[in-house]
């Protein structure tokens, strides 16, 4: 058996985003005639019984925490999320606490290497972080997006089709400087953050700036959250975006983002005021497939203008929701019950992008990045990195 500060124990956990049943069955700790396996884990928590070592490596593991971090004398402090720019209920805040800290850590983890390597490189600040203020509003914070990434609407709605425009603008956002990754659990399906917890995660550096999207939100959402996240950079601000658009700080980026995929001109020739809901959403869905962006924009765009009313825009905009969860759902059994599904080195690369991969593979070759440490900044096992990182950009 081995002593730990049982409090280390529920800090891990939490933080792993982990709930008591799903991690005892990850741990090992099965139900038997002497009672649940969460209720023997949460004697280990209250400080019932020691840990033992099989069951603390195997916490470790599932945690993802190096094993050290369990013989600390109290758990380490609250990962530093940035602001807040959520509005959620205080149940699904809490609820979603863990598995958003987990993220965050990890990021500034992969984050704080990279920009070491920059560091080293010598290079250069990038001037487009924190160059505005509010006061520039949206049309000039909108202008500086643009200008950062070498923005073309033309060029962005050419593209055949939603996944590859969004491929165009993370192209530009990346040779601009900014990493740009698809992440939306924390290692398995089994652990997926909800896109109304969590949509995005901009830390704005001015050396090494990354961006985070939660992969589980629509493909046609991708671009927006892109864009709005790259406006919390351009003002300078590291934090977390949720589902909601009703903050005003998210209210400003979701301007920003809607400025420069959907200008206010073209918007005005949607006439939905006297159409029934089923043309409605005829109509949105046909408007945005054109443009290569989410029906929920352009509702919640008609919303603002009064196009639509409260109780409408809640009605259309739950139904594209119910409609993508479904569409997601019977896509996730086809892969499954098909042979071999998605290759892993080609989806993996497709999370990280371009950038990053490109930096693992220069500074490994050059010697100044060990396979353990471009593992870490990758989030895959050191054997993984010389065929992820040899297989191209993605």
């Amino acid at each position: 058996m081995t002593h730990v500060n049982p409090a280390i124990l529920t800090w891990a956990r939490e933080t792993a985003g982990l709930a008591l049943p799903e991690a005892a069955q990850k741990v090992g700790l099965r139900d038997t005639r002497q009672g649940p396996g969460a209720e023997r884990l949460a004697a280990l928590e209250a400080g019932e019984g020691e840990v033992s070592r099989p069951t603390l490596l195997k916490m470790a593991q599932v945690y993802r925490r190096p094993l050290i971090t369990f013989y600390l004398a109290k758990p380490p402090p609250k990962a530093d999320r940035g602001e807040d720019f959520r509005t959620l209920p205080d149940d699904q805040r809490a609820g979603a606490a863990g598995a958003v800290d987990a993220l965050v850590r990890d990021i500034r983890a992969r984050q704080g290497v990279v920009r070491a390597l920059l560091e080293d490189e010598d290079a250069s600040p990038l001037g487009f972080v924190a160059s505005r203020t509010l006061n520039a509003g949206v049309a000039g914070v909108a202008r500086a997006v643009s200008e950062a990434i070498s923005f073309s609407l033309a060029e962005f709605r050419a593209q055949r089709t939603t996944e590859l425009a969004f491929n165009y603008l993370r192209r530009q956002v990346e040779a601009a400087g900014v990493f740009v990754l698809l992440i939306g659990n924390l290692g398995s399906h089994h652990s997926a953050i909800d896109v109304e917890a969590f949509r995005g995660f901009a830390l704005a550096d001015e050396i090494a700036p990354f961006i985070v999207i939660n992969d589980q939100d629509a493909k046609s959402a991708w671009a927006f959250t892109l864009l709005h996240e790259l406006a919390h950079i351009v003002l300078g601000q590291t934090g977390i975006s949720g589902g909601s658009m009703e903050a005003r700080m998210e209210r400003f980026c979701n301007d920003v983002a809607s400025a420069l995929l959907l200008p206010a001109e073209e918007l005005a020739g949607l006439d939905v005021r006297n159409a029934d809901l089923a043309a409605v959403q005829q109509r949105i869905t046909e408007f945005s497939n054109g443009r290569h962006i989410s029906r929920a924009l352009v509702a919640y765009r008609l919303r603002l203008s009064g196009a639509l009313s409260e109780d409408r825009w809640r009605t259309v905009s739950g139904a594209f929701r119910d409609e993508y969860l479904r569409d997601r759902d019977e896509r996730r059994q086809r892969e499954r019950a098909s042979e071999g599904g998605p290759n892993y080195y080609v989806v993996r690369r497709h999370k990280l992008g371009g950038a990053l991969l490109q930096l693992v593979r220069r500074t490994l070759d050059e010697g100044t990045l060990t396979p353990t440490k471009a593992g870490k900044v990758l989030g895959v096992r050191p054997r993984n990195v010389e065929p992820l990182v040899a297989g191209g950009a993605g």
